[in-house]
């Protein structure tokens, strides 16, 4: 069976799709089949990392919520983030991208009409059996509504970001107690753009007694991170960077 991996965040702005992008790269680099589906359907973005734009993406996950295509066939096979970066992967590594449109219309239709979010459901569970996946990974919209619920309460692991801020720190609290709601049978809290100043060890100590859940690491604010400006993947350009082995950590944990 397939490991399904959601990664949230109460707020935008927290690094949740680089996270995403980086960790499940990680994940397949190792040997296992990994898709992403960009369930932030009124934002998307994860697709840049992965160097696509409009021209290149084809097919969407909103075609196939339009009942336009079947979801395997908005699969983009974005694997070539190795090649380009000369990483070397395990024998029967790949990696999949379902994006969202871009387009300004179909974005509009989504808020406009909505969705039915059962088909999104049952969109993933044909893709891990269409694709032959190990792990899924859904890069979900900051908040709750309909489809991050859905996105939680079907996760093998939640992945919930969240930044040394008080706002951050007040919605997630909630976030925290929906998934527990919903037996979410792992949840990792990860702390991102914190400051290089800041101990990392106190932080991590004051958010695991704060929800009573385990911090899997403490990332750090980089500059190098702002200067690449989601134009690929951070931890496949910069393999030896304090970013990357905390994301390594974080990967190991969703390996067990």
């Amino acid at each position: 069976m397939a490991k399904v991996v959601s990664v949230h965040s109460f707020r935008g702005g927290t690094g949740k799709s680089n996270l995403t992008a980086n960790l499940a790269t990680m994940v397949a680099r190792v040997g296992n089949r990994v898709g992403i589906v960009d369930t932030d359907i009124q934002s998307p973005g994860i697709h840049v990392l992965f160097g696509l734009d409009d021209q290149k993406m084809g097919r969407t996950l909103n075609d196939y919520l339009r009942g336009r295509c079947a979801v395997e066939d908005a699969a983009i096979e974005v694997s070539h983030v190795f090649r380009d970066n000369q990483v070397s992967v395990a024998p029967g590594s790949a990696l999949y991208l379902i994006p969202s449109s871009i387009k300004t219309g179909e974005i509009a239709q989504v808020l406009r009409e909505g969705y039915d979010v059962e088909l999104l459901n049952s969109g993933f569970r044909d893709l891990i059996k269409k694709l032959n996946l190990d792990y899924l990974f859904l890069d979900t919209h900051p908040g709750l509504n309909e489809e991050t619920l859905l996105s939680i309460a079907i996760s093998d692991v939640l992945v919930l970001i969240l930044r040394p801020d008080r706002q951050d720190f007040q919605g997630t609290a909630v976030t925290v107690d929906v998934a527990r709601k919903l037996e979410v049978p792992k949840m990792l809290l990860v702390v991102n753009k914190a400051l290089v100043s800041f101990d990392f060890d106190v932080i991590k100590r004051q958010v695991e007694a704060t929800y009573n859940a385990t911090v899997a690491q403490v990332l750090p604010l980089t500059e190098d991170m702002l200067q690449l400006a989601s134009s690929d993947v951070f931890s496949l350009r910069y393999p030896d960077h304090p970013y990357t082995k905390g994301v390594q950590s974080i990967a190991d944990q969703l390996l067990q």
